[in-house]
């Protein structure tokens, strides 16, 4: 009888532990220091994907002469514009497109209209490497 009522004892703390440090836990409701959701992974509309460490800092892919279009509506871009941008996204790597992406965002560049779906497509072949 003692070990059954130990046994119980023993089993309701260990619950009560386990409940007690899921609490504490972060979950992919919670939100890092960064103010983005843990698990973010990038590839929807409400997330980013950074790394920590990342910070605001910009990195250019030899791409220098689109800021030339800072501020330009989406769909305000000429052919000539659009191609610019085109001949930068077909030159990436398909691993580089979603830092470039964010590159430009950076930089207040928006990406022509045009140029959205072929560049979320590319994003969206790319594997999904865990965090």
């Amino acid at each position: 009888m003692w070990y059954l009522a130990g046994s119980i004892l023993v089993l309701g703390l260990f619950a009560a532990a386990m409940n007690l440090r899921e609490k504490r836990r972060p979950g992919p409701a919670h939100e890092a220091a960064g103010g983005e959701p843990v698990d973010c992974c990038g590839r929807h509309a409400v997330c980013d994907r950074r790394p920590a460490t990342d910070g605001d800092s910009i990195d250019y892919f030899d791409d220098e002469e689109l800021d030339a279009y800072r501020g330009t509506p989406s769909d305000a871009y000429s052919e000539q514009a659009e191609d610019a941008f085109r001949e930068v996204l077909y030159t990436l790597r398909e691993s580089e497109v979603t830092a470039w992406l964010r590159s430009l965002q950076r930089r207040s560049v928006h990406l022509p209209d045009a140029l959205k779906e072929e560049a979320f497509l590319i994003v969206g072949e790319q594997p999904i490497r865990p965090h």
